[in-house]
């Protein structure tokens, strides 16, 4: 199982996720590929993707975000054409809404109210 505390977490709630699953002894790996979704005529990498967690066990990546829904709709194509290109991957993306619940249910930090980090690169 990774060691959260040697991890630097591109969000907090990335590693509050990652507290809820070492608690419950679900094994997982953070960003452990990167995706290319589209390349240009020479091969350069235009668009690629990295989602957050993989649970190895389970066979599924987890993507988290704090947007608002408005804002999610990078993430949304992303992994609409990740799931056109590899449709043997399994994904999830669990929105604002979705990790407000799991803090509730589990009185975590709410992923809102944390203040982020400056995120300069392209982690979408």
């Amino acid at each position: 199982m990774a060691n959260r505390n040697e991890i630097e977490f591109q969000h907090p709630s990335e590693r509050e996720f990652a507290r809820l699953l070492d608690f419950y002894g679900i094994r997982w790996e953070y960003e452990p590929r990167t995706f290319i979704l589209e390349t240009d005529e020479n091969g350069a990498i235009l668009s690629a993707f990295s989602p957050d967690f993989y649970l190895p066990e389970q066979d599924i990546y987890i993507e988290l975000t704090t947007q608002s829904a408005r804002l999610n709709h990078l993430k949304n194509r992303k992994i609409r054409k990740l799931r056109q290109l590899h449709p043997e991957i399994n994904i999830k993306l669990l929105n604002r809404r979705d990790l407000r619940s799991l803090a509730i249910k589990y009185r975590l930090p709410d992923p809102a109210n944390v203040n982020e980090k400056d995120n300069s690169s392209n982690h979408a």
